[in-house]
This record gives structure tokens, sequence and C-alpha cells, in this order.
């Protein structure tokens, strides 16, 4: 999976295959282990509030599973929300939830905050980021709201859409990081892995 195969791999506490493609894209040595943290919060949390506190848990439920083991590497939580009105927008629970948040969102602008959280599995260290991208979605009829939600694609999608996907269509512009709203602003985690000595570029 890697050219540096000489640097501490990575261990991401996701299941999602959208977070599994972006750090491959890194040429790091990583490996998936998934994370059952709890994600119930608070509703008076603000979006940068749960998506740190979010990636934390799932990074820290990894490395509690880790103790007592021999592993050394950087494991990698990351949490996405997208945010309308001030509300925290969810995966919709059906079709029609689905079509419902797409009307809402059709024709305005958005907010996409993607929280990261990084643990040394050796030494319990932690650090925790976000990011925030601005989208504005086009404005759309119902007929093509209808038409993208039987494709199948927003069923497990915060916001009921994918950039990455056929979702990209239904996007005027986004100001910010694409990444961030694929679910892993890749800048950002690359960052935060060289202060545990990770490069992606490694130093010579």
């Amino acid at each position: 999976m890697s050219n540096n195969t000489e640097q501490r791999p990575i261990i991401l506490a996701s299941t999602s295959p959208r977070r599994k493609e972006l750090i491959a894209s890194l040429h790091l040595a990583f490996e998936v282990i998934p994370s059952y943290a709890d994600e119930n919060t608070p509703s008076d949390w603000t979006p940068e509030q749960t998506v740190q506190e979010l990636a934390l848990r799932k990074a820290l439920a990894v490395y509690r599973g880790l103790e007592g083991s021999s592993k050394d590497a950087i494991i990698v939580g990351s949490d996405t929300v997208v945010v309308l009105d001030n509300e925290i927008l969810g995966k919709p629970v059906d079709e029609s939830d689905a079509e419902q948040m797409l009307s809402r969102l059709q024709g305005r602008e958005h907010r996409v905050f993607t929280g990261v959280a990084c643990i040394d599995s050796a030494t319990g260290h932690s650090v925790v980021h976000y990011r925030q991208t601005d989208v504005t979605m086009k404005e759309l009829s119902e007929a093509t709201i209808r038409a993208y939600v039987k494709t199948g694609e927003p069923s497990d999608k915060a916001g009921s859409y994918a950039i990455q996907g056929i979702g990209a269509s239904l996007i005027d512009r986004i100001e910010g990081c694409y990444f961030n709203v694929v679910g892993l602003p890749l800048s950002l985690l690359s960052d935060m892995l060289e202060g545990f000595g990770v490069y992606v570029l490694p130093q010579t």
C-alpha cells in the first residue's frame, strides 16, 4: 500500500470506503480497524465541537482496543456533518427524508465540517482539529431531486448527497477544501501527521 514503508503506519478508525480511498491516495502504509464509538451528542453543541469530539471518540475506541498490544501506529478518526441554518443534517432515514433534505439545500449555501483526530498508539498523545467548507447547491427541480434520490447514492450520506459521485452535478460551487466535503481533509491530515513524524513527502 505504501512506498514509505520506513514510516510508522496509520490505522484508520473508520469503515467509510470514501475515507479509505482518500487516505490510500497519500501512499502511506495503513490498515482499517472499525470503530464502534457512541455518536450521540448534546443538541446544544456547535458543529465544530461535534465533529472534533466524535472524531476523537472514534480514534479512542480503537486505541483502547489496542491496549496491551505492541502496535506502533498513528490512529486516525474522522467525522463529517452538513449544517444548514445552524442545524446538523445527518444521514436520511429513507427516500422521503432525502428528498426533503435536498429540497432544503437546493439553491442555497451550507457548510460542511469535518473533524480529524490523531492518536499515537504508543503514548496515547492525541491531537484534534477540524476544517470547514462552504458549499452552494444549484437550484433543483423536484424531478431532479427525485431522480437523484432514486440512484440510491444519498442513502448513507450526511446531507443526502455525495460530492464525489453523481451528486457533483448538483453543486454550483465550493469555497474551501473539496476533500473535506468528501470526508477527510487531506491537507489538514498531512499537517497533523507531521507532528507525529509521519510525512506524506518524506524529508531528506
